[in-house]
């Protein structure tokens, strides 16, 4: 699940470029900025239609603005980070209101990789391992195990 968490971390970073995070919390809300979307993608997976949530996400067929992914990665990142860094409720809210900008940034990050006309669990499988249609059965293992926190 690497490439899914540094792309989610270069989206945050690439978000985050004109919020003026203090220097000494800067590398703690990015990295919880990330975290706490890539938590809300997992915790996400485990639940019935939640694989349908994030495969909409990540095609741009559902609002990011309005998932209850993106809801669940705000409160992630209210009750790990920004309770526990007191930045005040103005860079509070700058900070959680690039949660659905990231998530919408990885929107249409998912194509159809494997030619068979739509976009299904095993074409952000292919998508998410960088694009090597070959490895699908270890990939599964993989991905699924990454959400599930097997190897």
């Amino acid at each position: 699940m690497a490439n899914l968490q540094d792309l989610i971390l270069q989206q945050v970073k690439k978000a985050a470029g004109n919020v003026e995070i203090p220097s000494n919390v800067q590398n703690t809300v990015l990295n919880g900025l990330s975290d706490s979307i890539f938590g809300s993608f997992k915790q996400t997976a485990t639940k019935p239609g939640g694989i349908e949530q994030i495969k909409n996400l990540l095609t741009g067929a559902s609002n990011a603005a309005s998932s209850p992914v993106t809801a669940l990665a705000g409160q992630l990142f209210a009750n790990n980070i920004l309770k526990n860094l007191k930045l005040g409720n103005v860079l509070n809210t700058k900070l959680a209101s690039l949660i659905p900008t990231v998530i919408a940034s990885l929107s249409g990050f998912i194509k159809d990789q494997d030619g068979d006309g739509d976009v299904d669990l095993n074409d952000i499988l292919i998508t998410l391992k960088g694009g090597n249609k070959s490895s699908g059965g270890g990939l599964l293992g993989g991905i699924l195990g990454g959400i599930f926190g097997r190897k």
